[in-house]
C-alpha cells in the first residue's frame, strides 16, 4: 500500500474492499488506461471487471441486491479508481448519484423497479441539470414539462451528460409549472423525471436524441453528450417520488455526494501524479547525481505530499459528516475546492519534474495534465463553491443582536 492518503478506523470488510479495488487498478487500468485514452475508446472491459466486482450496487441497499456499503467506502474507492484512470471513476460516479436519488428520494415502486437492476449494473444511470446557456446557473434551466392526461411532454436541450450515450436511465430536471402559480421561486417550479432510453446515439426513443460525443481535451473514453427532448412523452409515475417540484432539492442532495466523489477523484489523481513524480525523480540524474537529491526538487516533492495528505483528510472527513445524517453541503464544497485545486498543482509539479518528457504522449503525466482540470469545473466550479462556503460561513457565524 502506498504510505500516504491512508485513513484510519476502516472496518475489516472496508480494508478488504480497497485491496481488492487497488489490486484492480494496478493490473486491469493503469497498464492499459493510457492507450485506451489516446485512442478516446469507451474501457468496456473495465466496465465488465467493475461489474463483477459489484461497484455498480456498493451503495445500494442490500435488500436491492447491492452491498449496502457506506459514502466514505465508495468515495474511497472512487479515489483509488481516479488513481488509475479518472474516466472509469466518471463512469460509475454518475450511475451512483442517480442510485442515490432513487434511494434517498424514489417511490417504493421506482425503488424495486430500478435499484436491483442498477446494483447489477444492467440498468446504467446519468443525470442532467446543465443547459448550454446556463452552466452552473440551475435556477435558469429552460426546459420544461408539461401535463398531458397521465404523461407529461418535455422539450428542451440538456448539456454535460456523463455517460450520456452509454446510459439507460437518464434522471433530466426540468421546469413544470404544473401546480405552481406564476411568480413562484424558480427552484420551487423544478422537477425530475426518470427517463428510460436504449443506449447508443441518434434518437434512442421516441422525442429523446443523444447527438453524439463531445470531443473534449481530456476526460476521454467517457461519453460526455448533449441531451435534446422534442415531445418527449415520460408517464406520471416516472415523476421522481412521484410529486412535482420537488426536483431542485433531489437534485442538490444527489450533487452533494457528487461533490464528495469529485473531491475522491481530485486526491487519487493527485496521489497517481505524486507516484510518478517520485518515481522519475529518483531515475533521472542531472549533474552527477539523481534529480531527487536536488533541493529544488525535494521541496517540490516536499509540497506535492503535503496537499495529497491534506486533499484526502478533506475528502473522508466530508464523506464521514454525510454518512452521520449530518447536513455536510459546507465539508463537501470544501473538499471538493481543495482537492480540485490542490490536484490541479500536484499534477504541474511532477510535469515539471518530467521536464520535457513530461510533453510527451508516452509518458503518462501527459495524459494527468489534460484531466485535472475537468475537476476544476465538474459539479460546480471552484467560484461556485466558495459561493456555498461563504454563504454556509456566514450562517454559521451570523452576528446577534
Amino acid at each position: 500500500m502506498a504510505r500516504l492518503a491512508q485513513t484510519a478506523g476502516l472496518t475489516d470488510i472496508q480494508r478488504e474492499i480497497l485491496s481488492t479495488v487497488r489490486d484492480f487498478v494496478d493490473k486491469e487500468i493503469i497498464p492499459v488506461a493510457t492507450e485506451l485514452e489516446h485512442r478516446d475508446e469507451y474501457p468496456q472491459a473495465i466496465v465488465d471487471g467493475l461489474k463483477e466486482l459489484g461497484l455498480f450496487g456498493l451503495m445500494i441497499p442490500e435488500e436491492y441486491g447491492g452491498l449496502g456499503e457506506s459514502l466514505l467506502t465508495y468515495a474511497l474507492c472512487v479515489e483509488e479508481i481516479a488513481r488509475g484512470w479518472m474516466s472509469v471513476s466518471g463512469i460509475i460516479n454518475t450511475h451512483f448519484i442517480v442510485a442515490y436519488m432513487l434511494k434517498q428520494h424514489g417511490t417504493q415502486e421506482q425503488k424495486e423497479y430500478f435499484l436491483p437492476r442498477m446494483a447489477a449494473g444492467e440498468v446504467r444511470g446519468a443525470f442532467s441539470m446543465s443547459e448550454p446557456a446556463l452552466g452552473s446557473d440551475v435556477s435558469a434551466i429552460t426546459s420544461k414539462a408539461v401535463k398531458d392526461g397521465d404523461e407529461y411532454v418535455l422539450n428542451g436541450q440538456k448539456m454535460w451528460l456523463t455517460n450520456g450515450g452509454t446510459s439507460t436511465l437518464v434522471a433530466v430536471l426540468v421546469k413544470s409549472d404544473e401546480g405552481h402559480p406564476e411568480g413562484t421561486a424558480p427552484h420551487k417550479s423544478m422537477t425530475t423525471f426518470l427517463v428510460e432510453k436504449e443506449p447508443g446515439f441518434g434518437e434512442v426513443r421516441p422525442g429523446l436524441t443523444i447527438p453524439g460525443k463531445i470531443d473534449k481535451m481530456g476526460y476521454k473514453g467517457v461519453d460526455t453528450t448533449e441531451l435534446i427532448m422534442d415531445g418527449l412523452r415520460i408517464p406520471a409515475n416516472r415523476v421522481l417520488g412521484g410529486t412535482t417540484g420537488r426536483g431542485f432539492y433531489q437534485m442538490m442532495d444527489g450533487v452533494e455526494v457528487g461533490r464528495v466523489n469529485v473531491a475522491a477523484r481530485g486526491c487519487g489523481v493527485a496521489q497517481r501524479a505524486f507516484e510518478l513524480g517520485v518515481s522519475y525523480a529518483q531515475q533521472r540524474h542531472t549533474f552527477g547525481k539523481q534529480i531527487a537529491q536536488h533541493q529544488a526538487i525535494q521541496f517540490k516533492l516536499a509540497e506535492m505530499a503535503t496537499k495529497v495528505e491534506a486533499a484526502h483528510a478533506m475528502m473522508v472527513n466530508a464523506a464521514r459528516k454525510k454518512d452521520s445524517g449530518e447536513r455536510n453541503d459546507l465539508e463537501a464544497g470544501m473538499a471538493k475546492y481543495l482537492a480540485s485545486e490542490y490536484c490541479k498543482e500536484v499534477v504541474e509539479d511532477a510535469f515539471r519534474i518530467h521536464g520535457g518528457y513530461g510533453f510527451s504522449k508516452e509518458y503518462e503525466i501527459e495524459r494527468l495534465y489534460r484531466e485535472a482540470p475537468m475537476l476544476l469545473i465538474g459539479e460546480g466550479t471552484a467560484e461556485i463553491q466558495k459561493m456555498i462556503i461563504g454563504r454556509r460561513l456566514l450562517e454559521e457565524y451570523r452576528l446577534q443582536g
